[in-house]
């Protein structure tokens, strides 16, 4: 879908009303001005008028169609092709969604193409056509100011994560939340989306930087401004990486703990429960020796026989119960 499209000259944004042909012939006709065409999701069919107008690479127009490209910069002949990862972050679940936009750069056009919900391109239009001298650069001025507020986005993103892994490291050494290592890993796995989206946009910028890629109207400061931003992001998020692998340790450790605390008391219990059974077990030994009532015991007709009887089984309780404390059992 088509959403937005525009001639800019001499500052002055010209909204077309007719078709998109017709756009591109006024743009070059008049000089000193570009044409920026914005979709959204677009079609084959809507994509075909354009390419009748502008002759884009057959690979780029397909990586524009059905993206899920990883950030990337291409030059087809004298046309720029680049690819971002725009993030958007919803308060709500935590998560963090991936959009995509591709740019196709021209002397005199710029093709803006945007996939999914993520960092919607009408505030940098806005901010374009409200400063004089990113319109005066040209489609370079654009592509400096969607890399720009991508990856403004970006450290936004990095605070809120931040955040979230704050409270993550809370409730594990609080102890008290049994469930804290699914969004351990559930934060994790938003991590590394975040690092698959701002990555490998670090080799892009550092080309442009570099003079690599040459690009007219924007220095090469104002994109190496953007580096620096997206240098600290790169590293909060590798630290953010870090942190979730200790917090997972330090849960699993604690959890291990736990264990073998309570593995030790059932140790100790069942060391309690025999060391009683050992006792019971002693007079009852002797008891049933002389339940069976066997004529040929001669205690069994002393007068003395049954009482002595009974000190034997104190005596060997006393025994066998001072030995088990000895031994640390009781």
């Amino acid at each position: 879908m088509i959403v937005d499209k525009a001639i800019y000259c001499n500052g002055v944004r010209e909204t077309i009303t007719g078709d998109i042909g017709d756009a591109f012939g006024a743009a070059r006709a008049r000089g000193e001005c570009f044409l920026w065409i914005g979709l959204h999701d677009p079609t084959r069919e809507e994509f075909d008028l354009i390419t009748e107008e502008v002759r884009l690479h057959p690979l780029a127009i397909e990586d524009a169609i059905h993206a899920h490209q990883r950030p990337k910069l291409e030059r087809y002949d004298d046309t720029l092709f680049v690819v971002l990862k725009p993030l958007r972050y919803v308060e709500e679940s935590s998560d963090i969604e991936v959009g995509e936009i591709n740019l196709f750069l021209g002397g005199d056009f710029v093709i803006s193409v945007r996939h999914g919900q993520a960092n919607p391109l009408n505030g940098v239009r806005r901010r374009v056509e409200s400063d004089p001298d990113l319109l005066a650069a040209g489609p370079a001025g654009v592509l400096y100011a969607i890399c720009d507020q991508v990856v403004d986005t970006y450290s936004r993103i990095s605070h809120e994560v931040e955040a979230d892994l704050i409270a993550l490291e809370r409730r594990v050494f609080s102890g008290e939340d049994a469930d804290v290592i699914e969004d351990i890993y559930s934060l994790k796995r938003e991590v590394l989306e975040f690092r698959a989206a701002q990555d490998p946009l670090v080799p892009v910028l550092e080309a442009i930087v570099k003079g690599r890629v040459e690009l007219g109207g924007v220095t090469r400061e104002q994109f190496r401004d953007v580096l620096d931003h997206l240098l600290r992001v790169d590293s909060a998020v590798d630290e953010h990486n870090e942190l979730l692998t200790s917090a997972l340790s330090a849960h699993l450790a604690l959890v291990g703990r736990e264990q073998s605390a309570a593995a030790m008391q059932q140790n100790a219990d069942m060391r309690k429960i025999s060391s009683w059974a050992a006792l019971i077990a002693v007079p009852t030994m002797i008891a049933g020796i002389y339940g069976m009532n066997f004529d040929y015991m001669p205690e069994l007709h002393w007068l003395l026989g049954y009482p002595l009887s009974l000190c034997v089984m104190v005596v060997a309780v006393i025994v066998v119960y001072r030995m088990l404390r000895r031994s640390g059992w009781l």
